[in-house]
């Protein structure tokens, strides 16, 4: 960690000085940290306050994998290197000769213990340090196991208050130092872990998950472990940059959301509620926003990892249990922030995708009461923000006092589609045709005059004044020329209600073609997604923010399929490298990744809760997946580059394949795709209407219209 205790944005690149090695539990720098601890070394005079002890590095003496971390404190001639486990570490320091060697044990404030055991050479104690979400009860517990003996033991208290010789410290913010001589070379050895349900459940953890294994064990089992994962796609052929920038993406894919379950003494699955404070049975994850992560992350789970999504589900049962509830953002608790019902999107996608081992009957009526229940709500990001306006008019009114009402309307209809997709899977009829009909009402907010979505107030006008470029408002993070394309579920539906396909790629056009203009007036100031999206040249596309993910896609859903081939290629070459600024923004608990790992590989879940991924350009000549299932999924593109973007043929099955979209339920049953690849494009392939990927509207033969008046009220369950 770089930065003092508390801050979320615990490591900068750019920063000089290390203060520790950090227990983080961190999903997000908004969201910050919970139960965090530190470890570090020095040498010489004791230095143990936060800014004293830290030491100056080098990323020239730094080395950062997913099963180790190394850097050498220049200060204080340590090298200090981690390998973890899941719920447990092990630290090696390596000093130099001298009599004062310290190691010091940073619990942090806001509630924090330690305990000094010499005789067992060991630290126990907890942290309760958070930034919201946790119950009264919170604690997290750790022990650290030394393999040398102390000759210094001290610890602090609250206001760096130095106790010397003082074995137990309980307070605000306490911590602790041993102290012993070292030879040049000598290399002391911690053993750490931590749970958050007692202190014999950390020592359980530790014996458990390191017992007696060194750090060459420790480390190549956590290797192994990664390589497992990771090389279930095996990029046999490309670009050496590219394939690290792909394999750090989904390195960062899969780290999220992290496991808040542990195993009691008799092996069973046990996990603190978060929610209520309880040490109960099940599975229990944590640490993400779907707002970010409904729209890759969870469909590249269903893919690959359907297994984990599973227990996934499974845990969201339990949330539901223990706090009545899903999570929309969870860290560990209900976080208030951010908008949507997208805990329904990864539900329905899980089910729909053939994931059955979870309870989906109670997943099912968990995401049936975020869409009829507004009462009784914890924090605001749970359920659904203006529930009774939506429900009755078809739109949460821009004049009600709710901010992102548009950003929420349009979130909450591609919820409604995933319900009444999952009803309609379980054979309850009459939902999914409430839920049918609801997933139209993104036409409530297309203005007829501008073609743009638009803030409705409740009387039924539109907002006004109103600037399609007006970022924040009536949207969330972005305006009105990225949202407008929320319409997952039913493409063919919103260029029918724009006035047709030249419209709607003549839209799609501008927001690449037109210059980076904003207006940021409702913030005050601009926020760092809109100057993200000022700096890279891609006109109005914000591809560092979630919205708009998905739109270079909807070429697929016009004649000018080619199109996103060509600006996929654009943005995969231009927006993502293996470096330090390897993104254009946030990467947000893997979805800024999952995007790079799907369109890599040649295709992008556009609508979770479908069948289907929409065709892209692979960005590899040969690439090789390991199924869940044992099967493979072989995909070649020979004489692949970065000038040649286009599809000039596609075979699925030494077919050919005319289609711009893949089923699901092929693609996980194994087979070869062969793309024959140009730097022209192919403008005749991909054409007919069953080529274009699905629409709810052409599935379902029906005609939007746009922006009708509000409807007969239908309440919202109190």
């Amino acid at each position: 960690m770089t930065a003092p205790m508390g801050d979320g944005w615990t490591y900068k690149y750019d920063d000089h000085k290390i203060r520790g090695i950090k227990q983080t539990h961190q999903p997000s720098p908004w969201l910050n940290d919970y139960g965090a601890f530190s470890l570090m070394a020095v040498t010489g005079k004791l230095k143990f306050q936060q800014d004293e002890r830290a030491s100056w590095f080098s990323h020239k003496a730094e080395s950062a994998k997913p099963h180790h971390y190394s850097v050498y404190l220049a200060d204080y001639d340590v090298t200090a290197e981690v390998t973890p486990t899941e719920r447990a570490a092990q630290f090696r320091f390596t000093f130099p000769k001298t009599e004062q060697a310290y190691l010091i044990l940073d619990a942090f404030d806001k509630g924090s213990k330690v305990k000094i055991l010499p005789k067992q050479r060991k630290i126990i104690g907890y942290a309760r340090n958070n930034h919201g979400g946790v119950p009264a009860n919170f604690h997290n517990y750790f022990v650290l196991e030394f393999d040398k003996d102390f000759t210094v033991s001290h610890s602090w208290h609250d206001g760096w208050k130095l106790q010397p010789n003082q074995l137990e410290s309980e307070g605000q913010h306490v911590g602790a130092i041993i102290g012993f001589a070292t030879e040049k070379g000598e290399q002391v050895h911690v053993k750490v872990a931590s749970s958050f349900i007692s202190e014999a459940q950390a020592e359980l953890n530790l014996q458990r998950e390191i017992g007696a294994d060194s750090f060459a064990q420790t480390q190549q089992k956590a290797h192994q472990i990664w390589q497992q994962q990771l090389a279930r796609i095996d990029i046999q052929q490309g670009d050496l940059d590219q394939i690290r920038t792909f394999y750090s993406s989904l390195y960062r894919v899969l780290l999220f959301p992290r496991k808040f379950y542990e195993f009691d003494s008799t092996n069973q699955i046990v996990h603190y509620s978060p929610y209520n404070g309880e040490v109960l049975p099940g599975y229990m994850f944590t640490d993400n926003g779907f707002w970010d992560t409904f729209r890759a992350v969870f469909p590249f789970f269903n893919l690959m990892y359907p297994e984990l999504n599973g227990q996934i589900m499974q845990g969201l049962v339990n949330t539901y249990k223990e706090s009545g509830w899903l999570p929309e953002w969870a860290s560990p608790g209900h976080r208030g922030v951010m908008i949507g019902s997208n805990s329904a999107i990864n539900i329905a996608d899980a089910y729909l995708k053939g994931g059955r081992d979870f309870d989906i009957e109670t997943l099912y009526q968990a995401a049936k009461k975020n869409a009829e229940v507004e009462q009784g709500r914890p924090v605001s990001s749970v359920g659904r923000e203006g529930l009774s306006y939506y429900n009755s008019l078809g739109y949460v009114p821009y004049d009600v006092g709710i901010h992102e009402n548009a950003a929420r309307t349009l979130e909450y209809a591609f919820a409604d589609f995933n319900l009444y997709q999952l009803a309609s899977k379980l054979g309850k009829t009459e939902d999914a045709a409430v839920f049918a009909q609801r997933s139209q009402n993104y036409l409530k907010l297309l203005d007829p005059e501008t073609k743009w979505m638009r803030g409705r107030n409740k009387d039924g006008s539109f907002q006004s004044p109103f600037n399609p470029l007006k970022w924040g408002d009536a949207f969330t993070e972005g305006n009105s020329l990225h949202y407008s394309w929320s319409v997952f579920h039913d493409i063919a539906g919103l260029q029918q209600a724009m006035g047709g396909e030249d419209i709607f790629l003549n839209k799609l056009n501008e927001v690449f073609e037109m210059p980076p203009t904003f207006d940021d007036s409702y913030y005050g100031f601009t926020i760092h997604e809109i100057r993200e999206m000022q700096v890279v040249n891609m006109g109005n596309y914000a591809h560092g923010n979630q919205p708009i993910q998905h739109m270079i896609y909807l070429y697929n859903y016009t004649s000018e399929p080619w199109q996103a081939q060509a600006r996929l290629r654009d943005v995969m070459t231009k927006l993502y490298s293996a470096t330090p600024d390897g993104y254009s923004g946030d990467e947000d608990n893997g979805q800024t990744s999952a995007w790079y790992v799907f369109s890599a590989l040649g295709f992008y879940p556009v609508t979770p809760g479908t069948d289907q991924y929409v065709l892209g350009s692979p960005l590899f000549e040969k690439v090789k997946l390991t199924l869940p299932n044992g099967k493979t999924l072989q995909i070649n593109a020979p004489g692949n580059s970065a000038k040649t973007p286009y599809i000039q043929a596609l075979s699925w099955q030494q077919q050919t394949y005319p289609k711009n979209w893949f089923s699901h339920h092929e693609l996980s049953q194994g087979g070869q795709l062969d793309f024959q690849l140009s730097d022209t494009p192919n403008k005749q392939r991909g054409l007919a209407t069953a080529d274009r990927p699905y629409s709810m509207s052409t599935a379902n033969h029906t005609a939007p219209t746009t922006a009708t008046t509000p409807t007969t009220p239908e309440k919202a369950k109190p």
